[in-house]
């Protein structure tokens, strides 16, 4: 894919200075996040570099592979958490680049990396996946101010293995052990780093920094028809299409109400009437529905609401809760304070009107700004955004 050259957005093939997206506009970022995502060889993208803010749409018509780079995203996520690699491509023909032709041992494959800032700098991973015949990671290489920190090659295709050497820095300048070829080495550096020297504990601190920014990322497309309908009570953790809503404000209304407070200001701002509250009750066989409250006695089910208005809904209450409410897989290891939560949102302004878009993109950039929630999301024209401080808009095209 190609960037546009519209002065407006930002090119996909050149990120700017990776500082500049950190929390309060400058300096590094005191939580571990990602500021690019490298899509060398993957899908329809050849060498793109789509960098991330705080805030971050991928805009661009069908075709322009806004949707292959969350799935890209969301892939690396998945091995930052230790998945293995097929879990993490579970079609990993589609992630070919088109047209790619096999070599002689009938191998073809991808390639994808990312770049994650935080107290460590910005640390690189890159990784080179063989998709056939069999898949595997042939290459992997996770590199921190010029230095490679570590490298895996795979040397005999017949072992499942890679050949991985890491910085030491101690009587050897690196160690060399086997690992798994169907794992990210990035994630299991704990498990094989001693930590012993001061090459050592940077490895460890670099490699950590790289999976916290990975791991915590809830993808989201909240989907109308099935939020209209009751949904027996459960854990209250929001699902990526958000068809259990009313499970969760059945939950969260109760747990914190200043949260409540602003969700019920930000539907006020972009549903239709007179918003009092939003809330669940309970109704026959053990289900809950959610409704608005109307401020003069009546109330409205959810299910008379538009498609825009409960895709609004359900993005704000995104926008406005954490890991704790949203079904998400946060680095437990480490305290909640020094990570951030990443919300990818295919189809962004899918079924929005231009208030609801404006009040949304309000209230993204404001929760964005305080560092411990951010957003990418896609649409296929972000001229509503563009010029918006505190908004990356990343063009692409076919």
């Amino acid at each position: 894919m190609r960037a546009s050259p519209d002065s407006s957005v930002v090119p996909a093939q050149s990120a700017p200075p990776l500082t500049e997206f950190s929390p309060g506009g400058g300096g590094r970022p005191d939580r571990p996040c990602l500021t690019e995502l490298r899509l060398s060889a993957y899908a329809g993208h050849r060498r793109a570099g789509l960098p991330l803010g705080p805030l971050t749409l991928f805009a661009g018509p069908s075709g322009s592979g806004k949707t292959s780079a969350f799935r890209a995203y969301e892939s690396l996520a998945r091995l930052g958490g230790g998945a293995s690699l097929g879990e993490a491509f579970p079609r990993p023909a589609a992630c070919v680049p088109d047209r790619a032709r096999p070599d002689a041992q009938r191998r073809r494959g991808f390639r994808i990396g990312c770049t994650a800032d935080g107290p460590e700098g910005p640390v690189r991973l890159d990784v080179a996946v063989q998709a056939e015949p069999e898949l595997r990671i042939v290459g992997e290489r996770l590199t921190s101010g010029g230095l490679v920190l570590l490298e895996t090659a795979l040397r005999d295709p017949s072992r499942r293995a890679v050949q991985a050497a890491w910085h030491t820095a101690g009587s050897a300048p690196v160690t060399r052990a086997p690992l798994p070829d169907d794992r990210l080495g990035t994630a299991l550096l704990p498990l094989r780093v001693a930590g012993k020297t001061d090459g050592q504990r940077r490895v460890l601190a670099a490699g950590e920094q790289m999976v916290v920014a990975l791991r915590s990322v809830f993808g989201c497309d909240p989907r109308p028809g099935r939020m209209r309908l009751p949904v027996p009570t459960g854990s209250g953790r929001l699902l990526g299409g958000c068809d259990n809503l009313a499970d969760v404000l059945w939950r969260t209304r109760a747990e914190c109400g200043r949260r409540h407070a602003q969700l019920v200001a930000a539907v006020r701002a972009g549903c239709a009437g007179p918003v009092a509250d939003v809330l669940a009750e309970a109704v026959p066989a053990g289900t809950v529905r959610a409704l608005l409250d109307r401020g003069d006695g009546s109330r409205t089910e959810l299910g008379r609401l538009g498609d825009g208005e409960l895709r609004y809904l359900a993005l704000a209450t995104v926008l406005l809760t954490g890991p704790g409410v949203l079904e998400v897989d946060p680095a437990g290891e480490v305290p909640a304070a020094m990570q951030t939560l990443t919300v990818l949102a295919d189809n962004l302004d899918r079924g929005l009107d231009p208030r609801q878009r404006t009040e949304l993109l309000r209230l993204a950039v404001r929760m964005c700004d305080r560092g411990h929630i951010r957003l990418v999301g896609a649409v296929s024209d972000a001229s509503w955004a563009a010029g918006t401080d505190g908004v990356t808009v990343v063009h692409l095209e076919p």
